[in-house]
């Protein structure tokens, strides 16, 4: 189980987060909500061990396979879509979850090709390609329509056995269909 204890954290004399404590279940979806610039990415730096807290622990996370969409694409643009895809698991064919995310038909198209969305698809679909215990997104369905939102939820809500999604409201939370809420102020 991923526990916060009284996690504190600063850029300097500036600080992000302070007495944060919070358990997240070890299966479901949490989403962390909150304001841009409130602590949802350097939240994410902690649990990767990205970060350090300035005073408290995370803990959980010991062995623990995480996969994450950054904000950022991070996607290598002398690579096709498939090739980024299967880029982190070589054993595995990339075409499913291509299909999932409705990229078939650009699945050998350069990244630099395709549109904002579309790449944003890719790194989702890289991320679930990738697999393991914990599927942390930020901000993943940035550039999506409604439609497309709806169609691929289900296959990145049930990826993983834990996953953490920081958006910005609770609605956004609640069309996820995440289990519990952790509210950043």
């Amino acid at each position: 189980m991923i526990e916060l204890h009284d996690v504190c954290f600063s850029y300097g004399d500036k600080p992000v987060l302070q007495n944060l404590s919070f358990t997240f279940p070890q299966t479901g979806c949490v989403g962390v909500i909150g304001a841009s610039g409130i602590g949802k990415s350097t939240l994410f730096k902690l649990l990767l061990g990205r970060a350090v807290p300035t005073r408290g622990t995370v803990t959980g996370l010991a062995g623990a396979r995480v996969s994450v969409v950054f904000q950022e694409d991070r996607l290598l643009a002398h690579l096709s879509a498939r090739e980024n895809v299967a880029l982190v698991n070589d054993t595995k064919d990339a075409m499913p979850l291509l299909r999932a995310m409705e990229l078939q038909d650009v699945a050998n198209e350069p990244i630099n090709a395709l549109s904002g969305g579309m790449r944003r698809r890719v790194a989702i679909a890289r991320a679930l390609h990738y697999g393991g215990d914990v599927l942390l997104l930020d901000e993943p369905f940035k550039g999506l329509d409604d439609a497309l939102r709806m169609r691929i939820r289900p296959t990145v809500k049930n990826a993983f056995p834990l996953v953490i999604t920081a958006l910005h409201e609770g609605h956004e939370a609640e069309a996820f269909g995440c289990d519990a809420v952790l509210e950043l102020r």
